[in-house]
């Protein structure tokens, strides 16, 4: 049996949209976390956060203006909540350019990020040019500058060729595809805990797709949804891929958690077909869809466990020394 939390009960407060909240506000981590001593209550977007509350912590994923200014507002009133993440921290991982940069800083044996390079709207350079100037070469993979908060946020394009490109309309950001198997793993991080699983991703692009005469452009959002009719095939696929090793696994999280100054993100890896120790991080998201997890219930009440006692912890302490403070000013007056 999983930690209970004993004491007063922990609330957390949740801003989120209709649609995060219809697929990770699930009744049954709202029960499994109730059961525990954690409330996840929700946070009405139409009235004033000030007015709301109170919380022991709030989680959100807004990116709005006014809700910043909200969050900003709320902290000042509220200073010992806490605030799951804070909105600069989040930011990195909007943009597609940003999120991968402190990747390679963090100088991890194994570990590195695609080529890729980006192309404003405003920039007078082709994409052929920017291409050629990265020394990025067919296949690419097409994707939107700004991760998350648009429409158009997860439509992602494998592109093989010349023509297909010249289709592409700036901004822009193309990334280097590494044949990776058809496997990625997707590495989920809720504070300390960490989990990797396996998904379904994109087939290997031989030589001689890559030189054929038939464009071919794949929606990549939609790759998965077309290509798991043969179930068979794919669960093959999937008891055959490796895991990478635990150790590794947790290192990069750790690491990037560290980082980034965040508790809530995943990110997607790769193995290179052709070099089994190579991995590359292809995408990092902010508060990422934790249902799709095994037993995510648990993971994340465990998290929002880990922060109640995080936070207790600090308030005793503060408690204390605001004590010890009080019992030696006593202590000077009673001897002057």
């Amino acid at each position: 049996m999983s930690e209970s939390l004993a004491g007063n009960r922990f609330l957390i407060g949740y801003a989120l949209s209709s649609q995060k909240i219809n697929t990770f506000m699930k009744d049954s981590l709202v029960i499994h976390a109730r059961d525990r001593g954690v409330d996840l209550i929700p946070i009405d977007l139409d009235k004033p956060l000030i007015e709301q509350g109170p919380f022991d912590c709030v989680i959100h994923k807004l990116y709005d203006t006014e809700w910043r200014k909200q969050l900003e507002e709320f902290s000042l009133q509220s200073p010992t909540t806490l605030i799951i993440d804070p909105v600069n921290a989040v930011e990195k991982l909007q943009n597609r350019v940003s999120m991968l940069e402190f990747v390679n800083e963090l100088k991890i044996e194994h570990l590195e990020t695609p080529l890729q390079v980006f192309v404003s709207d405003d920039s007078s350079e082709s994409l052929q040019d920017a291409m050629t100037r990265e020394g990025l070469k067919f296949p690419v993979i097409a994707k939107p500058l700004i991760a998350a908060g648009a429409a158009n946020s997860h439509q992602l394009s494998l592109i093989l060729n010349q023509n297909e490109l010249t289709k592409l309309n700036p901004p822009i950001v193309l990334q280097e595809f590494v044949n990776h198997g058809g496997v990625i793993f997707k590495v989920y991080v809720a504070g300390d805990h960490v989990k990797c699983v396996k998904r379904k991703s994109l087939t290997d692009i031989s030589d001689e797709k890559l030189n054929t005469s038939t464009s071919e452009n794949y929606q990549v959002s939609n790759f998965s949804a077309q290509n798991q009719s043969d179930h068979e095939s794919f669960a093959e696929l999937m008891e055959a891929a490796e895991m990478p090793p635990l150790s590794f696994v947790n290192e990069v999280a750790n690491r990037m958690r560290d980082a980034l100054k965040l508790h809530l993100f995943n990110f997607d890896m790769l193995r290179d077909s052709r070099i089994g120790t190579r991995y590359l991080v292809i995408d990092v998201n902010y508060f990422p869809g934790y249902a799709k997890m095994p037993e995510f219930e648990t993971v994340l009440t465990d998290f929002f466990i880990d922060i109640a006692h995080q936070k207790r912890t600090r308030e005793s302490g503060n408690s204390d020394q605001m004590e010890n403070k009080n019992k030696e000013a006593d202590s000077n007056r009673n001897n002057l």
